[in-house]
């Protein structure tokens, strides 16, 4: 029941659960740190381990072992909480005057502190959600986020030598470390620790998570694969527990939170709880409904009733379920034959059929009309073939030339002739079946009964078949009139095989996918060819290069002939119009005089002094009789008149 502070706070020091929270809690704080360190460094290893090695054990079964302890640290950490609750509100609610007199003492360690810090940052979000929900929804997602990383059932099976000896040996031993641990809790008592039961449960699922994976360990190997298959599947009991933590964090927030109630443990499982022995779930169940909503399924009727017939209906839904094994499905594309203890006695067809329950008769599956393609020949090691882009280059798999070895190709030897010697030849050849169990009751009765594998009985008798056929015939038979007959005769010989056999096989075609030379010489024939058609570029090559030369000298030539003919051109139409100019001066003169030449002499001066520098005299300057005297010694026509950097010295000259 949960105490209330503002009624029950006079109270709380007669209990033994507040007397003895601040043990509990000092006590839990250090299980705390011992197993969170071991989750941290389960999950360094499972992280480096996964880099290096992905398709190991090591990181699933790590990461199970690291989630187990994440989920038990979750709960006592969530158990913390309420014992330093009910620690601070023994100290609140106990007056000692000696104590209270004397200075206040901090007995708060740094994990407290770093909390208290962590809480004052975000005092606001605390104060509606609560940092017990936050850690436990913290953990939770930790825990789901590292076993979705690590899941992955497809990891093949390998031996770990003596690295597996020595993980199942530390698994063992934290297991019994726990297991102690969870003796302890559960020998407490529940008015001393209520808490002490459900963390034993906690309890029980790390060390069960441990035993498994020591088992895993000790088991592993190269031809087990369910080893590494429960090493992964044991990830699922501490995701179920993480699931429920995060959903108890979530409907906390609709509880109502007073600081002065008693708060409940929040890091409780119902699934952890299941882990005893008998199983009782349906009491957990009850149990938890009464506690939670005080709804009691013992006063209800139908749940009684429900319970008394348990057994009966359970008994009889069995026994309906073994008769319904006599009731059997074929579908449209298979066949049944029904077997009476142990004797084929019927040939079912394709719907519903009934007959005596599972063990004294059953229905064995066979075919009924379906294909197949078989080659005389596949090789040892089977590649699945990737897919390929749509604009890349074709794959391996659909290169059909002969300079390439084929999966399907089967060497054969033939005769050949060699002048007048016989000798043979070794030609490869890929020659496929196709084939279907025939469609009567006793050719399926045949193919069952007489035959373990129907590939391999074909493929065997194709073989010795194939080798009688190909002994008599040359290889210029073989790839021409012969060819069209062959298939023919080597499907006729193999069905006569089968048949005399009794295999039930009904052989429809027969295929000569290709006939080529080996590999090797089709490779060297290459060669030649590859030298033929070099011989030929280079011909081509050099034919071009000549042509190339030819068309730059004509080029050249071309170019000169126009250039000169431009030139001619340019001096003759500048020679007529100095002829033209020349006649329209003389009939100018002629017609002007003195005047034209007046006018051309102007206006050549023009176009001289245009650019020129002129210094004007007057003849007037100096009075009577005496002349301008200029310095010609460093004189230089100023380029303005007026400029006074050269100015006009009298006296140097006359």
């Amino acid at each position: 029941m949960q105490v209330d502070l503002d009624i029950q706070g006079a109270q709380v020091a007669e209990w033994p659960r507040f007397q003895q929270a601040s043990l509990q809690a000092r006590r839990l704080k250090r299980v705390v740190f011992v197993l969170g360190g071991l989750a941290s460094v389960g999950l360094v290893l499972a992280f480096f381990t996964g880099l290096f090695s992905p398709q190991s054990i090591w990181p699933a079964l790590l990461v199970s072992q690291s989630a187990s302890l994440i989920v038990l640290v979750a709960g006592l950490q969530s158990a913390g909480w309420v014992a330093k609750w009910r620690s601070q509100a023994l100290v609140r609610q106990v007056e000692i005057p000696v104590l209270a007199a004397a200075e206040p003492v901090d007995n708060v360690g740094w994990y407290e502190q770093m909390l208290e810090r962590i809480s004052a940052r975000s005092i606001g979000l605390l104060t509606q959600i609560g940092a017990p929900a936050l850690w436990l929804a913290g953990w939770s997602l930790l825990t789901l986020l590292s076993l979705e990383q690590a899941w992955n059932l497809d990891l093949p099976a390998a031996s770990l030598g003596v690295s597996a000896s020595v993980g199942a040996v530390l698994a063992l031993l934290l297991a019994f470390g726990l297991l102690v641990f969870e003796r302890q809790l559960v020998q407490q008592s529940a008015l001393e620790w209520p808490e002490a039961s459900s963390l034993a449960q906690l309890s029980r699922v790390a060390i069960a998570v441990l035993v498994l994976t020591a088992l895993c360990l000790l088991f592993a190997g190269e031809s087990s694969v369910w080893p590494v298959r429960l090493a992964v599947l044991t990830g699922v009991l501490p995701g179920l527990v993480a699931v429920e933590f995060l959903l108890r964090a979530a409907l906390s927030l609709f509880s109502p939170r007073r600081e002065s109630l008693e708060p409940r443990l929040l890091g409780r499982s119902v699934i952890a709880d299941l882990l005893r022995w008998p199983p009782q779930p349906l009491l957990a169940l009850q149990h938890e409904l009464h506690n939670r909503f005080g709804i009691d399924l013992r006063q209800i009727w139908a749940f009684s009733y429900m319970r008394r017939a348990f057994l009966p209906v359970l008994a009889l839904v069995a026994l309906v379920g073994w008769l319904l094994t006599g009731v059997h499905e074929v579908p449209l594309q298979a066949r049944g034959i029904y077997e009476r203890f142990g004797k084929p006695v019927e040939v079912f067809g394709p719907g519903l059929h009934a007959g005596l329950p599972w063990p004294w008769g059953r229905v064995l599956s066979v075919e009924n009309g379906v294909v197949h393609e078989l080659a005389t020949s596949i090789g040892d090691n089977k590649v699945v073939p990737e897919a390929e882009p749509a604009e890349g280059p074709a794959p391996t798999v659909a290169n059909r030339l002969w300079d390439a070895s084929h999966v399907n190709d089967k060497s054969q030897v033939i005769a050949s002739r060699r002048g007048d010697q016989q000798s043979f030849q070794i030609v490869n050849m890929d020659v496929r079946f196709v084939y279907r169990i025939g469609l009567t009751d006793a050719a399926a009765l045949a193919a069952t009964y007489n035959s373990a594998d129907v590939p391999a009985l074909i493929r065997s008798t194709a073989s010795r078949i194939l080798v009688h056929e190909f002994a008599s015939r040359t290889l210029d038979g073989l790839l021409g009139a012969d060819r069209v007959s062959l298939a023919d005769e080597i499907g006729r010989a193999v069905q006569a095989d089968l048949q005399s056999l009794d295999s039930g096989v009904e052989i429809l075609a027969t295929v000569v996918e290709a006939i080529h030379p080996p590999a090797g010489a089709a490779n060297a024939y290459h060669g030649v060819q590859a030298a033929q058609i070099g011989a030929q570029a280079l011909i081509a090559r050099e034919r071009g290069a000549a042509a190339e030369q030819t068309n730059q000298a004509q080029l050249q030539a071309s170019v000169a002939y126009d250039r000169a003919q431009g030139t001619a051109r340019e001096i003759s139409a500048t020679a007529q119009a100095a002829d033209l100019r020349f006649n329209a001066d003389r009939k100018a003169y002629a017609s002007a005089g003195h005047a034209f030449v007046l006018e051309q002499y102007l206006s050549q001066l023009s176009q001289g002094l245009g650019q020129a520098n002129l210094l004007i005299l007057d003849h007037r300057l100096g009075g009577s009789g005496n002349a301008p005297t200029i310095d010609l010694r460093n004189f230089t026509l100023p380029a303005d008149p007026a400029s006074p950097r050269n100015p006009v010295q009298p006296g140097a000259a006359h």
